[in-house]
């Protein structure tokens, strides 16, 4: 049979993070001297841990590897280690003696071997269950000899030395001498007792490759219609496109926005949600006729946080904060502040800092018409403006305000560009995001997904909807996400692509404190302080090793194909608007996807139980 390879080798080339010389001498020794049946995991996500190389076998056991690859002709090292004091590792080079103990790797490993028995394997028996995990160390540019003898008061210190043949430490010669057993001893095991085909399973879906990695490496692909809209402008240059959840909208602009960058125009993109930046930056980099640096050479910007710019570029940082003090933080947002960012370009005239041959804005429904105005003051003559909204996505009740004045007096004309087949819902979960929007939204704002009927998918797609009684929510939305690793998925699913959203930030980070409390370290943006929540939104992206939390207003314009959604007991037209929001963020999947939907309220209970699977607690 062919041996499973994570990612796969015909990908290598394709890596954000290319294998070093090291890294490559040590796959391709494990791919020649290995059974077929041990699986080989390159940098795999495991839970905030990169280890180089993870192996896998279903009937023998796990083996954790870092590899090295230093040469220890460039400098000095040796072990300090005063009486029973923790050894250190230092290095000395041109006359300066300095610290390397943060590279360690006798200590990556054996933090490695203890997470991936204490959280990873939670079935393995314990003191006898160790044995089924290796935890080695590979030099492959150094001598056997002088890296066993370097590391040995480490391996004592951590009592590795009692089971040489669970910690080993190798280098070029047993590399060049194809010694598969003195770099992993276990390796000539066919059999142990202590593994399982439930522990196998346990382990797989912290290893495997993230559909995010995997969808990297790939060119965005655009329908007819899409890619029309991708490389092409209109004779007024604006453009205003409305598209159903999951319609490609996104895409489009992002294409679009790395089109123009290859056109070598200037460039900015505007959201209001400071999340949906790195996605689209992430979809940028992918489209092929970039001719830049997408990530560097287009500006991205939240609406707000441009204004912010244009206050302080132009000397008005005073009467910015200013605003603050003097009404209310919604009155300032909507209006008093982009009305002083009005007035500064007006007074800047020739002088204004940055203008743009395009701007280009996502999720328009959720800005307001004055926003707008400012926006096309800094394109410049004959530049290009393009606005994509879905007004059924209206979870700040602005959508509204688009009346058919006022798009006409935005410089739009003709009717909307539509997109409105959606190309990332499983064909079940679209069904049940139609009847929510039909049965709860306002009709008037209702745009429906579309199944694209040339593309007959029977992908899996597994829909829960969990009903809570009590008041133990945060703890069966911890179970929800765990459950997904042990209980009806694909092997192929990531648990660093799993998705946990709700509606607050307090309910949120209770989730959160519960999946630590397990060893689960979670990517968030709960933090009750709202400038430390601003930050955590700035460094959220899905290339992340960790399961993921957000608000659902945070993950607006995103996609997961593993998703558990928290909906609380009171529910008004903008929560309603926010929940189908959330539930047309599942990605099909070949493979298949999941949802859940773990909810209080009384007046969802009859839709829920409409669900495939529904469970009442």
């Amino acid at each position: 049979m062919a041996r499973f390879v994570s990612p796969p080798k015909s990908e290598f080339h394709l890596l954000r993070q290319p294998l070093q010389a090291g890294e490559r001498i040590v796959f391709d020794f494990f791919d020649t001297h290995l059974h077929e049946e041990w699986e080989i995991y390159i940098q795999p996500h495991l839970n905030g841990l990169r280890p180089d190389f993870v192996l896998l076998n279903p009937k023998v056991g796990i083996a954790v590897f870092e590899v090295k690859d230093w040469n220890f002709d460039a400098m000095t090292y040796r072990i300090e280690r005063n009486g029973q004091s923790f050894p250190k590792l230092m290095a000395t080079k041109d006359g300066k003696t300095f610290s390397k103990q943060y590279e360690n790797p006798i200590e990556k490993v054996y933090q490695y071997k203890n997470e991936l028995f204490n959280l990873y394997c939670p079935r393995l028996q314990q003191g006898a269950g160790f044995s089924v995990i290796t935890a080695g160390t590979i030099f492959p540019f150094a001598d056997d000899s002088y890296a066993q003898n370097l590391f040995a008061p480490c391996l004592e210190f951590r009592g590795m030395n009692r089971f040489p043949q669970y910690n080993p430490i190798s280098g070029r010669d047993a590399l060049k001498n194809g010694d598969i057993f003195a770099v992993f001893p276990e390796a000539q095991r066919v059999y142990s007792s202590k593994m399982n085909p439930e522990l196998y399973k346990d382990i797989k879906n912290w290893l495997i490759e993230p559909d995010f990695s995997e969808t990297q490496r790939k060119p965005i692909e655009l329908d007819k219609t899409q890619r029309l809209f991708a490389t092409s402008r209109t004779k007024s240059g604006y453009r205003r496109i409305r598209g159903a959840a999951g319609s490609g909208k996104s895409l489009v602009l992002a294409a679009r926005a790395a089109e123009l960058l290859g056109q070598n125009k200037q460039v900015l993109v505007v959201t209001f949600n400071i999340t949906l930046l790195h996605y689209l930056m992430d979809i940028a980099v992918r489209w092929p006729q970039a001719g830049g640096k997408t990530r560097s050479d287009i500006t991205w910007l939240n609406f707000h946080y441009w204004c912010k710019r244009i206050c302080i570029e132009h000397g008005y940082t005073d009467e910015y904060e200013s605003l603050w003090k003097v009404a209310n933080p919604q009155e300032v947002l909507n209006n008093l502040l982009p009305a002083l960012v009005d007035k500064i370009i007006d007074l800047s005239g020739n002088e204004l800092a940055s203008k743009y041959d395009a701007v280009l804005v996502d999720e328009g429904q959720d800005f307001l018409p004055n926003w707008w105005s400012v926006l096309r003051k800094i394109c410049k003559p004959n530049g290009e403006m393009l606005l994509v909204a879905d007004a059924t996505q209206d979870i700040y009740d602005t959508a509204r305000s688009w009346t058919d004045d006022a798009m006409t007096g935005a410089g739009f004309s003709g009717n909307w560009a539509e997109l409105d087949v959606s190309y990332r819902l499983p064909k079940l979960a679209m069904d049940k995001a139609a009847d929510f929007a039909k049965c709860f939204l306002p009709q008037e704002l209702i745009n429906i997904p579309k199944t694209n009927q040339l593309d007959i998918e029977l992908e899996h797609c597994e829909l829960r909807w969990v009903h809570v009684n009590n008041d133990n929510a945060e703890e069966i939305c911890c179970s929800e996400l765990l459950r997904l690793s042990t209980t009806g998925i694909p092997e192929t699913l990531s648990i660093s692509d799993t998705t946990f959203l709700c509606g607050s930030r307090t309910f949120g980070i209770e989730v959160v404190k519960r999946l630590g409390s397990k060893g689960i370290r979670v990517l968030h943006t709960y933090d009750p302080n709202d400038q430390e929540s601003r930050r955590q939104k700035v460094g959220f992206y899905m290339g992340d090793a960790r399961i993921k939390a957000t608000t659902i207003h945070s993950f607006k314009g995103w996609e997961s194909r593993a998703l558990v959604l928290y909906v609380g007991n009171s529910l008004d037209q903008k929560t309603l608007a926010l929940l189908y929001t959330g539930l047309t963020r599942l990605k099909r999947h070949p493979d298949g996807s999941c949802l859940t939907v773990v909810s209080r309220s009384k007046e969802l209970l009859e839709f829920g139980k409409s669900w495939p699977s529904f469970e009442q607690i």
